[in-house]
Order: C-alpha cells, then structure tokens, then sequence
C-alpha cells in the first residue's frame, strides 16, 4: 500500500519541491521520482527552477514521454495519463488525487499555503484516510 507523507502550508511549492528532489537523491541516490504538476505552466516552471535554484547541485530530470526518461531519475508531468518509467515515489503539486497513485511506492503531497490550496488538500487527506492509507503531516516551510 502506498505511503502517503502531507507537507503543509508551504510557501513556494516550486523551490520546495526542488528541495525535496535534492534531498531524495543526495541521500538515496537510487531514487527515482515523478513529479506530477496542474498544468504546463507550473511544469515549465519547474524544470526551470531544477536547472537553476543551486548552482552546486546537479538534479537530472526530464519530461514524461522525453527519450532520456527511462534513464533520468526525476520525470517532470503535468498529465496523469503520461507513461511513467518507474513508480517508486510521486509528488503530487496538483489539485486533485492522482488517477494512478496506488502504483507507487510512496506519494508526498505538497500543500500551498493559499486557501484554496489548503481546502484541496484537506479534502485529499480525508479520501486517502477513508480508504486505510497510512498517512503522516509534516508542517513546514522549508524541506
């Protein structure tokens, strides 16, 4: 069954998630993670911000349906039909509850600090909770 961490109220989605990406790598190299976003201009901005937000680091990562894919730890999407390489973790910047989530291993939801945010994410904790998810909450603002 999927494990499903919450991280709330969160500033800038977009440079936590880079966070969060850094952290997964550096400390398990191995991983291999899909970023699910709302739209192509999120996801745009994303790839953007994984190129450019730290200039030691190195995130490798590509767009679903990419040649490289396959071979690239991080998949950036902004559909949930995109055919996926590999399903061990899913963050999910959406609104809504990923279509395919139960294929993966475990899913981070990252949750805005804006109201209508807030109220999606609430709204996706409760549908997991009632279907026996194991979830946690982090409260945060940084990764």
């Amino acid at each position: 069954m999927t494990k499903i961490d919450f991280h709330t109220n969160v500033p800038d989605k977009i440079a936590y998630t880079c966070r969060l990406v850094r952290k997964a790598l550096t400390t398990s190299p191995d991983s291999r993670i899909v970023v699910l976003t709302e739209d192509r201009n999120t996801l745009t901005r994303l790839d953007e911000a994984l190129w450019t937000f730290s200039d030691p680091d190195f995130l490798p990562h590509a767009k679903a349906g990419d040649p490289i894919a396959t071979q690239t730890p991080v998949i950036l999407t902004d559909s949930e039909d995109a055919d996926l390489p590999h399903h061990q973790i899913l963050v999910n910047l959406s609104s809504g509850v990923p279509s395919s989530f139960a294929k993966f291993e475990r899913m981070i939801e990252v949750i805005g600090s804006e109201d209508a945010d807030t109220e999606a994410g609430r709204q996706r904790y409760s549908h997991y909770r009632k279907r026996g998810y194991a979830l946690t909450h982090t409260v945060s603002g940084k990764a």
